[in-house]
């Protein structure tokens, strides 16, 4: 069997029994990155062997993985942070072993994504979940075109582009209202919400720093 395993965000604590129970009970861990599934592990006391398994490897893991699963060993698959294949590691793993018919289940908890609606006071009837935009080649376009929809739309985004984003967004849409979430369950965890002009504002004398996720109210909704 494989497990598709969901671990905290940032709080640590943010785990669940169940979660804990499979990676202790899974032959392997299958995870982003080692050290950072190591240190979980260590934490609560599991001492199961881990490998590497990101978006780089994964193809050629695949093959290998299969074979384990075959055998009757069970593996549980994690990300770094959060619920895998969401704009994570994982799906080609996860499609390749439901095509050898192998028993996929989830072991849900953490995810930034729910997290971030959860909080941003949006309507989250229906969502536009798009994940992380391009870095460069039909980034604007995509963006003008999630601007279009009559639906809250969800991004994330990462520290070093997150000052683009707001530039585009006060270019393309300054009227419209946007919720951010910053380093959800951490320390210094932070929502702001606005324009992208204030926004942008509380980044006057301060670098954005920490995972962001960025909701985009429709058009004609108002507070």
């Amino acid at each position: 069997m494989l497990h598709v395993v969901a671990t905290p965000i940032g709080n640590m604590e943010d785990i669940t029994h169940r979660a804990v129970r499979t990676l202790a009970e899974a032959d392997l861990v299958a995870c982003e990155d080692t050290r950072v599934t190591g240190a979980l592990l260590k934490r609560n006391e599991i001492s199961t062997p881990t490998i590497s398994l990101n978006a780089a490897n994964e193809e050629r893991r695949i093959p290998e993985l299969l074979k384990r699963l075959a055998a009757g060993e069970t593996i549980a698959l994690t990300s770094d942070a959060g619920t895998p294949t969401i704009s994570d590691p994982g799906a080609r793993l996860v499609n390749a072993a439901l095509e050898a018919g192998v028993t996929v289940s989830p072991v849900p908890g953490a995810s930034a994504f729910a997290a971030a609606v959860s909080v941003f006071g949006l309507p989250s009837d229906s969502i536009v979940f798009e994940g992380f935009l391009p870095q460069k080649k039909g980034r604007q376009k995509k963006l003008r075109a999630l601007l279009e929809e009559d639906r809250t739309v969800v991004l994330y985004e990462s520290p070093y582009r997150m000052r683009k984003l707001l530039d585009e967004l006060e270019e393309y849409a300054p009227e419209r209202f946007i919720a951010v979430g910053r380093e959800l369950t951490k320390k210094f965890e932070e929502i702001l919400r606005g324009s992208p002009a204030e926004i942008k504002a509380r980044f006057a004398d301060r670098e954005p720093k920490g995972e962001f996720v960025v909701g985009v109210a429709p058009a004609k909704w108002r507070r």
